[in-house]
């Protein structure tokens, strides 16, 4: 008998057995819609991929950040169905679409759904992200004491500000170029040209990367992610439910995912790398590895979180895919575009994809 009071949970496998997304557009563009459009179009197409019902599904995690409460239930009412079940709608800043995953994961996982919608929509408004609420504290306000701290704050927006002044000081530890970051801009919009659903299509020389628009200090409008509309869907379900309903051919296995919180070295350190979550995304990606029994080494395509090319640089180290401090040199060997030893960001990443924030987000799964 155990000598533990809680006995270790068997934890169910979970697929993916249908998935969708609309094409992400510019806040404000002519061809934009509005959100219930975008998650129609992206929960259809989910369904019709895994050819099931939506009455067939048992719960749905729905992720946004910017609208008001209970739009995930205006999202699904008047367009997939109202069957009564449980929406629970999710709010995590730019992790809201795999926090959704997340949750839907878990409830399968738990044995307490067989199947379940994960879906993200974002409308966003034009330019940098700003503060709603200006009467409370912000969430951030610890994050950018520790930056004035360090380096001091502009007028630019803030987020510019954080992973500019990570990647100096990449550069000031490690001699990292800011060449290297360029490249990554250059690199993810190379990238979405092959991407019909991808914001910005267009592929540019790195000479133009380095020398476009200026938002903070080196970091370029290219090496930036945009504020974007646009929605994505994805079908999650049980071993039972795929042989159920035949999709055992379409059904791809989520072996592992992780969701992490800052630790005490995010501030502790007085390092900005270690404030925009180094050490997160690093434990995060560690216990993935330990759970799927796989390494860097397996993996051939990677989606990472490039809300700016330093933070894809970055997360290179976080993942192991090098030792820290030679992100620089895995960018100089091509190692993450094709014909290296990874394809990173194949769908041009956030910065030329688009970022709308409950569509995208910062994940850490590994799935066969």
């Amino acid at each position: 008998m155990s000598s533990s009071p809680w006995e270790p949970a068997t934890l169910r496998r979970v697929f993916v057995v249908g998935v969708g997304m609309t094409k992400f557009v510019k806040p404000g563009a002519e061809n934009s819609r509005d959100y219930p459009d975008l998650a129609e179009e992206a929960g259809k197409k989910a369904l019709a991929d895994a050819q099931i019902p939506y009455s067939a599904v048992d719960q749905a995690c729905v992720g946004y950040v910017f609208g008001d409460s209970t739009c995930g239930q205006r999202a699904i009412y008047h367009s997939l169905g109202m069957t009564g079940i449980p929406i629970i709608n999710v709010n995590n800043n730019c992790a809201t679409g795999s926090t959704a995953l997340f949750m839907a994961r878990q409830l399968i996982q738990g044995g307490v759904a067989e199947c379940v919608l994960a879906l993200g929509f974002e409308k966003m408004s034009k330019g940098s992200l700003g503060i709603k609420f200006s009467d409370r504290t912000i969430p951030t306000d610890k994050h950018v004491d520790l930056l004035i701290n360090k380096y001091g704050l502009s007028a630019h927006p803030v987020a510019p500000q954080m992973f500019g002044y990570a990647g100096k000081e990449h550069m000031e530890k490690y001699g990292t170029k800011i060449e290297h970051f360029a490249k990554i801009g250059w690199k993810n919009h190379k990238h979405s040209v092959n991407n019909p659903y991808s914001q910005f299509q267009d592929e540019y020389s790195l000479d133009e990367v380095m020398a476009s628009k200026e938002v903070f200090d080196f970091l370029t409008i290219l090496q930036c992610c945009p504020t974007s509309d646009g929605a994505a869907a994805a079908i999650l379900a049980s071993e039972a439910f795929v042989q159920k309903y035949g999709l055992q051919s379409k059904a791809v296995e989520i072996l592992a995912q992780e969701m992490m919180t800052d630790l005490p070295s995010s501030f502790e350190e007085k390092s900005i790398i270690k404030m925009v979550g180094f050490d997160m995304s690093k434990e995060a990606a560690r216990k993935c590895y330990e759970k799927s029994g796989l390494t860097p080494n397996d993996i051939d395509v990677i989606e990472l979180h490039d809300c700016f090319s330093t933070n894809e640089l970055l997360t290179y180290e976080a993942l192991g895919l090098c030792p820290e401090g030679q992100g620089a040199m895995l960018v100089d060997r091509g190692d993450n575009t094709y014909g290296g030893k990874w394809v990173i960001n194949p769908s041009g990443g956030l910065i030329s994809k688009g970022h709308p924030l409950g569509a995208t987000g910062h994940l850490c799964p590994v799935s066969s």
